[in-house]
């Protein structure tokens, strides 16, 4: 796998993402796809020669293996990290149409002309595809993460485990190599999946208070202009009344500077 050139398709969307977005896209390079390349191959490179078992009946360790390692971890995590990442794909691809469809129309009307007032901000069918892919991802997170514990048993690997599968001719210990490095690992992983669903579930609650409360403002400024329109003598009957205050205020002023003018001496209260 080319992780360098995925990572390339999804910094693509780190600059139409929130706050969470890219925090997540953080924790994704940084501690999961990162501990998978440098440490996580190597813990899981040799686990089928280091599953040892106290017989030597053909074919009996190789079933055994199987049966407690249907899928192997390091392979479970891949495809995890690939599913949970295509998601992020569908933002680019929807900002890519919005750009075809903007030159086309520039090309068609003049370049003075413009069809969105920004290809990349979350306005319209955008936002909606940017939701889509939260939800995407945070249901494949789940059902990957279900799907460990289910196949291991709440993400334990034990030190002994017995077999009793066919070609095995009785009850057989088999010992898994290295289980502790191995357990720590998977925890690791396993808590690295669980902060990314909690940054999914943040980003979607704040995408939704946000787009909620900037509704809730635009229909409170259209009230407002509704009410102004409807009664315009109200605020035309309150310009008139500052008006004849004003005026009235001027015969006063002109009173009061005569008497100052001509007795200079006398205080006025």
């Amino acid at each position: 796998m080319d992780w360098k050139t995925f990572q390339a398709l999804l910094s693509g969307v780190n600059k139409y993402s929130t706050a969470f977005g890219r925090i997540w896209l953080s924790v994704v390079f940084v501690f999961r796809v990162m501990v998978y390349v440098v440490a996580a191959e190597r813990v899981w490179g040799d686990e089928q020669k280091d599953f040892d078992c106290n017989t030597r009946q053909p074919g009996c360790a190789n079933v055994c293996y199987d049966h407690f390692f249907p899928i192997s971890h390091i392979r479970l995590w891949a495809l995890q990290l690939i599913f949970v990442t295509c998601p992020s794909l569908m933002v680019v691809m929807h900002v890519a149409y919005r750009e075809e469809r903007e030159r086309k129309h520039r090309l068609k009307h003049g370049e003075g002309s413009k069809l969105y007032p920004d290809t990349g901000k979350k306005h319209g069918g955008l936002w909606w595809t940017y939701l889509i892919s939260l939800f995407f991802k945070t249901g494949i997170e789940i059902a990957f993460l279900y799907l460990l514990h289910l196949i291991y048993d709440s993400f334990d690997l034990p030190r002994l485990v017995k077999c009793e599968v066919s070609p095995c001719p009785n009850l057989v210990d088999c010992f898994i190599g290295r289980p502790t490095e191995k357990r720590v690992f998977t925890y690791f992983m396993v808590g690295a999946s669980a902060f990314c669903i909690v940054l999914n579930i943040c980003e979607i609650i704040y995408l939704i208070f946000k787009r909620v409360f900037r509704f809730a403002h635009k229909v409170k400024n259209r009230k407002r202009h509704q009410r102004l329109q409807k009664n315009p003598g109200n605020r035309a009957h309150d310009c008139q009344c500052h008006f004849h205050e004003h005026l009235d205020m001027k015969p006063k002023l002109r009173i009061h500077e005569e008497l100052r003018a001509s007795a200079p001496n006398l205080s006025t209260a």
